[in-house]
């Protein structure tokens, strides 16, 4: 992986980020607000999936 393939990831990332809150910006207040009343350990477990899920899928495209 170059450096120009972490840019372009991390681009990517960002326009998938944004989709939601530029498509639908009450649903995404709402979510947003939901995961403000979560505790840390739900967040940590929420985050922990996410990254395994993300590793999962770069390693099935590897």
């Amino acid at each position: 992986m170059t450096g120009l393939d972490g840019l372009a990831a991390i681009g990517l990332l960002l326009v998938i980020e944004g989709v939601l809150p530029f498509a639908a910006p009450a649903v995404w207040r709402d979510g947003f607000r939901r995961m403000l009343e979560l505790g840390d350990g739900q967040l940590r477990f929420i985050g922990a999936t996410s990254m395994l899920g993300g590793l999962f899928l770069l390693m099935m495209l590897n």
